[in-house]
């Protein structure tokens, strides 16, 4: 029987912001996927139209980045070691969904907040990769 390591206050507070920005991510695809009033109001026409035109391939890696990202955080929470295989999951369809993005939009019509996110999410996973693997070295995951 292995013995783990109580996971100091650090890890619980950066596991419940993980599962909050990935609820968020969540949340922006559900919004997305149904074209919800909220999400139709935060966007003009014209990006509206370039989100309906995004290829089923780079929805699905969305909704395979978003879900993969939340249950990682959930299982970084049960401390369970199967959270870092979901963030390398969540990271990988990250990377697919942006090679569409990079593809077919053009980033000089972005907002700051839309190419701040570009770059930020996938560092963001990039860390939940590396700090599940910590965790796990560390004892706190079994």
């Amino acid at each position: 029987m292995k013995t783990t390591n109580k996971p100091n206050i650090g890890f619980w507070i950066i596991s419940v912001i993980a599962l909050i920005w990935n609820l968020m991510g969540v949340n922006q695809y559900i919004q997305q996927a149904y074209q919800t009033e909220e999400f139709r109001a935060m966007y003009s026409a014209e990006k509206l139209a370039l989100i309906n035109q995004t290829p089923a391939w780079a929805t699905a890696a969305f909704a395979i980045a978003v879900f993969a990202g939340a249950l990682g955080c959930i299982a970084l929470l049960m401390r369970k070691k199967m959270a870092n295989t979901l963030f390398i999951i969540s990271f990988i369809a990250v990377v697919v969904q942006n090679i569409d993005a990079f593809m077919r939009l053009n980033f000089a019509d972005f907002e700051t907040f839309e190419l701040v996110m570009t770059f930020i999410i996938p560092l963001f996973a990039i860390f939940l990769i590396w700090y599940s693997k910590k965790a796990i070295d560390k004892g706190w995951l079994n």
